[in-house]
């Protein structure tokens, strides 16, 4: 997936994917904007069954392959969610591998939305790889998140509903896991509102998407210590990083201290829950302030699935 996603699948995965994921709000908030000095747009991707963009992907994955029928993936929750949804529609079945400490509520969703979880080691990435061994094994069909191109320009659907906001976005900043969310949104600015600057948004504690993208070049890192783990990435997938170079215009990182910060703020000021993957975009518009001044910023809250037990500590103390 190191060529461009055509725009014409983005159009018709726009057309295609179900309506609980499409025409997500998208708002100006005033006291955010006030607080920035700049006109901030919020993009909110939780108001969906799974409360994720994710859906979006997996859905039109799904429509897209219909006669595979034993899917096999790896996830920290979100895409996993997204999947099970959409195996479940498509009548297909799903095994989904997560890391022994994965979010208890996502698994918990991922079963309960028909997927069957197994948590076979300690970290994403070893849970990968008994995930591939798993399907080799059986003959099931492994889906890699961020390297299928029907699952990024599904995320790509997002940029398209973004761009037809009635003024011009200045810059677009984007939380970056695998790549596929950057990805196809920043192939639809590209396309069409190339003065957009699309900016990706990594956990300092994650730092293997950011330097790659530095580097032109995968460059994993052994571990992974953000409470963000929707975006804890420690094993880029090298067809994302080189696509990211096209589509992405700077990528920065944030610390956890800063992304919980953003999350009370976004309680506070617009009453929206966002787990820390989904606040980070925010935290680094914050932490950006002064480049942004008196531009229009739009910021993509991806996900609300919060740790209930850290709910209270991250929103409110």
């Amino acid at each position: 997936m190191s060529d461009p996603i055509a725009l014409s699948r983005i159009e018709d995965a726009y057309a295609a994917i179900s309506y609980v994921f499409r025409d997500s709000p998208q708002y100006e908030s005033e006291s955010l904007s006030h607080l920035l000095g700049a006109s901030l747009v919020i993009k909110l991707e939780t108001a969906n069954p799974i409360g994720s963009f994710k859906g979006r992907g997996a859905d039109w994955w799904a429509k897209n392959n219909p006669k595979i029928r034993d899917i096999v993936c790896v996830s920290a929750g979100n895409f996993g969610q997204g999947m099970a949804y959409a195996a479940r529609a498509h009548g297909a079945a799903l095994h989904v591998f997560a890391a022994t400490g994965a979010n208890p509520g996502k698994v918990e969703a991922m079963k309960r939305f028909g997927a069957k979880v197994h948590q076979p080691a300690d970290n994403y990435a070893d849970s990968g790889r008994a995930a591939k061994a798993f399907a080799a094994r059986n003959g099931f069909h492994f889906l890699l998140d961020g390297e299928a191109p029907e699952i990024t320009e599904g995320a790509g659907t997002i940029g398209k509903e973004l761009a037809s906001f009635p003024e011009p976005i200045d810059v677009v900043f984007v939380p970056v896991g695998d790549g596929a969310l950057i990805n196809g949104i920043g192939t639809w600015f590209k396309g069409h509102s190339p003065a957009t600057r699309i900016v990706g948004v990594c956990a300092a504690g994650a730092p293997a998407m950011y330097k790659s993208w530095k580097a032109g070049k995968v460059i994993s890192t052994k571990r992974t210590d953000t409470i963000a783990d929707g975006i804890a990435i420690s094993e880029p997938i090298p067809t994302s990083v080189a696509l990211m170079r096209k589509t992405t215009d700077d990528i920065v990182l944030i610390d956890d201290t800063d992304t919980i910060a953003a999350m009370r703020l976004l309680f506070q000021s617009e009453h929206i829950v966002a787990e820390p993957a989904g606040a980070i975009a925010l935290a680094a518009a914050l932490a950006q302030k002064d480049r942004i001044q008196g531009q229009r910023v739009a910021v993509i809250v991806t996900g609300a699935n919060i740790q209930a037990e850290s709910a209270p500590r991250w929103l409110f103390e």
